[in-house]
């Protein structure tokens, strides 16, 4: 039986691991946040096209803020109310 768990950067899922092959570099590590969030907004613009710039950023952030490995990014954090 094959647990499935997901991804603690997209929430893919994944077999093994905390990351999926589309969050980690060549080397298995954790891609940097910069390089994470341009890809994640491709993806966004992709499933939402009709959004402006400001919106695909706006839930691009709101949805890594509830992924371990960015819930605690200084551009995750800063954006939270005090």
């Amino acid at each position: 039986m094959t647990t499935t768990t997901r991804c603690e950067s997209c929430g893919m899922p994944v077999e093994a691991g905390p990351y999926c092959q589309y969050c980690v570099r060549p080397d298995g590590k954790l891609q940097d946040f910069d390089e994470r969030l341009a890809r994640m907004l491709q993806w966004q613009r992709r499933q939402h096209p009709e959004q402006s710039e400001a919106q695909t950023l706006q839930h691009t952030l709101d949805y890594m803020a509830t992924m371990p490995a960015w819930k605690n990014h200084p551009r995750v954090t800063s954006r939270r109310p005090a």
